[in-house]
């Protein structure tokens, strides 16, 4: 890929520019992003060799359109770029895909469209918290395969193989599903967990001074940004309560033997959590 768009210059956007520049995939990247500020804070970086506010224009003059922005702003900016596809290839790096896929199934660029998702991130945002290999060794799920040109898809496939990630293949809603129980209810965790020590927790210094390696681990997630989460949650609304419903009942279910002091039904829970580590090593 000679030359790279990159529209939206965040977490995601910003690494997968760097990466691109590391490996050699890429010559020459342009940014586009509604705000001068991440403009130049992105070729500050070095994330980018040109910004531009000029979405149409980047378009043309790119081999690789990737389209990095938040979840809402995604449904109206990507039929923007098909409108001025020819043969370029465009991904979309979003969290969620059915609405998504379901806004574009009927563009006569469909083909030139590849939806994937990056199963990567970190709890910051914007051009500064842009990291090189954030995607080494992890996973890259290409969503509807099938309803992309296949020559479109062996590019994006070939090109995310050489940033050491392994591949897989979902539809769009098996995707919306599995991650809404990965990925999705960690987060929904995180920030009901932060809303509690906030409330029960005045005093600022004793949650700095005593939270433990465990808390912060834990609770990282609640700092991530409202303008990426809450268009997750609406597009992926139905999955998010399905396994939002479950947790609150395992919750309800701890509480319980707690409350009754049933401390042998507690400790078979625990185990019962520990086979976890069967999957996550």
């Amino acid at each position: 890929m000679k030359t790279v768009t990159v529209i939206g210059l965040g977490l995601i956007g910003g690494s997968l520019a760097i990466s691109l520049k590391a490996h050699g995939l890429a010559e020459h990247i342009i940014g586009v992003d509604h705000s001068p500020e991440n403009l130049g804070k992105a070729q500050e970086l070095s994330l980018i060799d040109e910004g531009t506010t000029d979405l149409p224009a980047a378009v043309r003059r790119s081999d690789l359109v990737v389209v990095a922005v938040p979840m809402d702003a995604m449904l109206t900016v990507l039929p923007q770029v098909l409108d001025e596809v020819d043969q370029q290839v465009v991904i979309d790096v979003g969290s969620t895909k059915s609405m998504l896929l379901a806004a574009v199934a009927g563009h006569p660029r469909r083909g030139r469209f590849v939806a994937v998702h990056p199963m990567a991130g970190t709890e910051y945002s914007g051009p500064e918290a842009a990291v090189p290999e954030l995607f080494t060794d992890k996973t890259l799920v290409i969503c509807d395969a099938e309803q992309s040109d296949a020559d479109a898809v062996n590019q994006v496939q070939h090109l995310f193989e050489q940033l050491r990630m392994r591949i897989e293949y979902l539809d769009a809603a098996a995707h919306d599903l599995h991650t809404a129980y990965v990925s999705h209810i960690s987060h929904i965790t995180s920030f009901a967990l932060a809303l509690t020590v906030l409330e029960k927790e005045k005093e600022e210094q004793q949650i700095f001074a005593l939270a433990s390696g465990g808390f912060a681990s834990t609770v990282r997630l609640a700092k991530s940004s409202p303008d990426m989460w809450v268009p997750i949650f609406r597009q992926n609304r139905v999955n998010v309560l399905d396994v939002l419903d479950e947790h609150i009942k395992q919750l309800q279910h701890l509480r319980h033997l707690i409350s009754q002091e049933d401390y042998p039904a507690v400790y078979q829970q625990i185990e019962q959590a520990n086979l976890i580590k069967k999957i996550l090593k």
